[in-house]
């Protein structure tokens, strides 16, 4: 539910724009709040976890989550809106943080792969069936009920969870880092309001520029701050791992190419293949269709052979399908688009499952909260700069083809938007190009590795 909540709204983004009054630019916001604020909180709740147990975490921001749906869906206003998704938020951040150190820590070595790949589908699956779910809602009711279904849904989980999950068993006595966890937020508010303002204002507006930088130096300051803390909220020693490091570069770069579909797709099948919000929510749920039945076969097979082939050869089906996504236009076939999204599904469930087992994989048992925040904060952050990456470019293309400055669709100029969105896929699938040579790369030194082990012996 919370990563759905990332990404369901972007097909009621048209209805919501007309209901509120508002202009594309500024209704991005009921997305993009949501996933700063998740940015803003997620590592702060996963060393929360670590201290205080993931678990209790794990409730507490079960019950805060549903409260945020509930407002969500009786807000009449882009301000009302917009705090309560920073509500859901939180309580989204609180279980994000820790769902993956809850499963690595209660599972066994030999079943962990599996358990993260089950959990890393359904994660995915939140983010991914956002726009085909949400289309499908809109159709037959309001865009409230995008909100509101998380309500009952969300109360029969909190009821399964305060009677199956466990005590905690893994809990650390040191003190919160404060400064540590105001100096990140600060600085990921600033970098990420100036990231989204200038769509709207443009950014050579001087406030903008000055909030850029002024999130870049509180970033410099975050680091100093925690190298030299005794209990740093965010232990840079993960990093010297390659293979942590790489695993979440990797992510983090699928997550960007994929929310660059994901925020375009809707525009696309209604307001330039003329599909209805019902039609157009059917074929975009070809993604996680694809994705949920090939996810949980990859985790099992990272079980049995190792995630790093496997996940190379996601990305590779991954390049592909962003190619394929660069040839649309307004008379392509429903066939050829659906082709193309199931692709992307298959491609993206090669890759999440073991890629999530691989970063878990890596992290002492004590560490498993803030190691499960980092990898869901990388995943958040893949959202909002994939939505203001898309968005950006987009609107750049077309002011650019309109010979004037372009902050929504223009009507019966598709050709203008499609020049925008083959620029948005061609740097998409540059991205996932990037992620299949660092994979490739690993992948060759591991087996190098492996050899002149096996030589030794």
């Amino acid at each position: 539910m919370s990563t759905l909540d990332g990404s369901i709204v972007n097909v009621a983004l048209p209805t919501v724009s007309k209901e509120l009054v508002l202009p594309l630019a500024q209704s991005q916001w009921i997305v993009s709040s949501y996933l700063m604020m998740i940015c803003t909180a997620i590592l702060f709740f996963g060393k929360l976890g670590d201290i205080f147990g993931k678990i209790k975490i794990f409730k507490l921001g079960s019950i805060i989550f549903i409260i945020g749906s509930f407002l969500c869906g009786f807000s009449d206003s882009l301000m009302l809106l917009i705090l309560s998704r920073v509500v859901q938020a939180i309580g989204a951040a609180m279980t994000m943080a820790n769902n993956q150190g809850i499963v690595t820590e209660v599972f066994p070595p030999k079943e962990r792969g599996k358990a993260l790949g089950l959990i890393g589908t359904f994660v995915s699956l939140g983010s991914i069936a956002g726009p085909s779910l949400g289309g499908i809602i809109l159709s037959s009711l309001g865009w409230e009920y995008i909100f509101w279904l998380n309500v009952p849904i969300g109360i029969i989980a909190i009821i399964i969870a305060w009677k199956l999950l466990p005590k905690d068993a893994t809990v650390t006595k040191v003190k919160i880092d404060v400064s540590g966890s105001i100096l990140f937020a600060l600085a990921v508010l600033f970098l990420f309001s100036s990231l989204l303002l200038g769509q709207q204002y443009g950014y050579s507006n001087i406030y903008i520029l000055m909030s850029a930088v002024l999130g870049v130096i509180l970033f410099v300051f975050f680091i100093l701050v925690e190298r030299k803390a005794e209990n740093p909220m965010l232990s840079f020693s993960l990093f010297k791992n390659s293979l942590f490091s790489i695993s979440i570069l990797c992510g983090f770069l699928v997550f960007v190419a994929n929310f660059c579909f994901n925020i375009l797709a809707p525009f696309y099948t209604q307001d330039i293949l003329g599909l209805s919000p019902l039609h157009a929510g059917y074929i975009l749920m070809l993604f996680p269709i694809a994705m949920a039945i090939i996810a949980p076969i990859s985790g099992a097979l990272s079980d049995k052979i190792g995630g790093q082939i496997i996940t190379f050869v996601g990305l590779i089906l991954m390049i592909v399908a962003q190619i394929g996504l660069t040839f649309l236009h307004e008379g392509s076939t429903i066939l050829t688009l659906s082709c193309l999204i199931v692709l992307l599904g298959i491609s993206t469930g090669l890759f999440q499952s073991p890629n999530n087992s691989l970063v878990m994989s890596t992290v002492d048992r004590k560490q498993l909260g803030i190691a499960g925040s980092i990898n869901s904060l990388v995943r958040n952050l893949g959202m909002v700069v994939g939505i203001s990456v898309a968005t950006s470019t987009l609107f750049s293309v077309m002011s650019i083809q309109a010979g004037y400055r372009v902050t929504a669709l223009i009507p019966d100029r598709p050709d203008i938007f499609l020049a925008g969105m083959h620029v948005v896929f061609i740097g998409s699938s540059i991205l996932c190009f990037i992620g299949a040579i660092l994979t490739g790369v690993r992948l060759y030194s591991s087996r190098k590795s492996l050899k002149e082990r096996e030589k030794t012996a």
